[in-house]
């Protein structure tokens, strides 16, 4: 295939050419004298984007999982009990990990297209009297669904109820991309992944941990070695690590970090809203629905589309890569088949949307979806046109009410 393939999955993103330069490194001694150099100033920066001052940043060899699981090994016993919402395969898949580590999850099962329940997770909170939930887990984005919930609500209903419990938090889709505000909002462990926001390849787990979640370690009796927090902190402290680290993926996030703090995190944030918005446009002009089902719901990284009933969205995905060269995310579990997901998060501009909206339009007028030849791209064009210098000219007319 001739020209560039278009990658618009949820992640992995495209990855800037400054990051994968960055990637191509020579192999260096990871015990050198000078290391400390190099990676303490990144755990400082890192913390940064978590929008962090006294929380502690580990980085894992590892996927978004791993990450999962070093935040419950880490700090709960067996038998503790935790309090979790289920919208969408990720926030299940959290669960199931919990279970698996001998855990008692109490499961609020939402519909899929709405995000976690506030009131009920305040209802619940405040009639857990004795405290037995000792965490608190919430999904910021499912990226199943395309739908971001309130993790600021979460840390009021947990005030509210003067209760003590940890609130672990999974950024690994929105971090990086998404307004996050670590010590503001409270959060005990937040976990991203390198596959995303932050423009990597998949293969790191990128935690930030409070000073409260450091202090639980201290009860928590799960297994764990690989992920033990105890072996980092003893080995980070002073720039290094408890076994080899992946220095080239470490190379590659300075300089993604360096790029997201140079263009600003309310910059980042305010150009993830501005993209999706364009996103948004084209989906109501191809007169198909969200699987958010409000608009508080939706994901400024990722929209799952509904196709029309009857129509195969699996099909519409094997055309778009087939015919096109543009890579979209699939429908998954409860919603396999019915919808597909257009990613736009990292490294994006409003050129590279116009490419996943074309590839899309084209591809679901070849299997048979009655869309408007050029609707969605040209109501996606015409929002962006609005704007003279893109997302620093948006004005609040130019975004949809919230």
């Amino acid at each position: 295939m001739n020209g560039i393939a278009g990658l618009f999955v949820p992640g992995p993103t495209n990855i800037p050419e400054a990051v994968r330069r960055a990637l191509d490194v020579p192999m260096q001694d990871h015990r050198a004298p000078d290391l400390p150099e190099f990676t303490l100033p990144l755990f400082a920066d890192v913390r940064k984007v978590f929008k962090s001052q006294s929380a502690q940043v580990f980085l894992f060899p590892s996927s978004g999982t791993g990450g999962w699981e070093a935040a419950i090994t880490n700090t709960l016993v067996p038998g503790d009990k935790v309090l979790a919402a289920r919208f969408g395969q990720f926030s299940h898949l959290w669960i199931e990990l919990c279970r698996r580590h001998g855990l008692e999850v109490e499961i609020i099962d939402v519909d899929w297209g709405a995000g976690v329940p506030l009131e009920i997770y305040a209802d619940r909170l405040k009639a857990d009297t004795t405290h037995e939930i000792k965490a608190v887990l919430a999904c910021h984005n499912e990226t199943t669904t395309g739908v971001t919930s309130d993790i600021a609500g979460v840390r009021r209903a947990l005030d509210d109820a003067g209760h003590p419990a940890l609130l672990f938090v999974d950024g690994v889709s929105s971090i990086a991309s998404i307004d996050f505000r670590m010590d503001e909002w409270g959060v005990d462990i937040a976990v991203s992944g390198s596959q995303k926001g932050f423009m990597l390849p998949a293969g790191l787990a990128i935690l930030c941990v409070s000073q409260k979640a450091l202090e639980a370690r201290h009860r928590a009796a799960l297994a764990r070695c690989y992920f033990d927090f105890n072996d980092m902190i003893a080995t980070n402290k002073d720039g290094y690590f408890p076994y080899t680290p992946a220095m080239s993926m470490l190379h590659g996030l300075r300089a993604s970090v360096d790029r997201l703090l140079e263009e600003g995190m309310d910059n980042v944030f305010a150009r993830h809203h501005y993209l999706a918005e364009g996103v948004r446009r084209a989906v109501d002009a191809w007169g198909l629905d969200l699987c958010a089902k409000e608009p508080k719901w939706h994901s400024d990284t990722v929209s799952a589309i509904y196709l029309p009933d009857g129509f195969d969205s699996g099909a519409l995905l094997k055309r778009a890569y087939s015919r096109y060269g543009v890579s979209l995310g699939a429908g998954l579990s409860k919603v396999a088949g019915k919808v597909f997901r257009i990613g736009h998060l990292g490294d994006l501009n409003e050129i590279m949307v116009m490419m996943a909206l074309a590839g899309s339009e084209m591809a679901m007028r070849d299997i048979g979806v009655q869309v408007e030849p050029g609707s969605g791209v040209a109501a996606a064009q015409e929002y962006y046109r609005q704007a003279e210098n893109g997302y620093r000219d948006a004005k609040p007319g130019l975004i949809a009410a919230e």
